[in-house]
């Protein structure tokens, strides 16, 4: 069983719900109207977070999965919890300033990689044996 991806699995799910509830509540304090898309400098990160983290959901979701199948459900669900700590710091800085976005950006795209490039790794190395 993988009790852990899946613990992870849900909570990047609940990340991302709180950061599209965050969008209505920066709308709201903003008075950024439906069904604009920008308006406020606020506004546009908070939009641009919950975007990018929808962005990012369908490399990291098959890859946490794929490398908890092929390699190991714990390590899948480390590299994925550390995923989601580049959420959350790509979330404060984007939420300061667009130029605070990178550290997070990048713990979040190595862990998604790392991910990926396992999954991608164990699946070859099971299909040449």
């Amino acid at each position: 069983m993988y009790h852990l991806t899946a613990l992870v699995t849900l909570l990047a799910i609940a990340f991302y719900l709180f950061v599209a509830i965050n969008v209505s509540r920066v709308r709201t304090r903003t008075g950024v109207k439906v069904p604009a898309m920008s308006g406020h400098p606020d506004f546009d990160r908070a939009f641009r977070i919950q975007m990018n983290t929808l962005e990012w959901l369908p490399i990291f979701l098959p890859a946490l999965w794929l490398f908890a199948i092929y390699v190991s459900d714990a390590i899948a669900a480390g590299i994925g919890a550390v995923w989601i700590i580049g959420r959350i710091v790509y979330f404060i800085g984007y939420s300061q300033a667009a130029a605070k976005r990178g550290p997070g950006f990048a713990i979040q795209g190595i862990a998604a990689m790392a991910l990926w490039v396992g999954a991608l790794g164990a699946v070859v190395l099971r299909m040449v044996k």
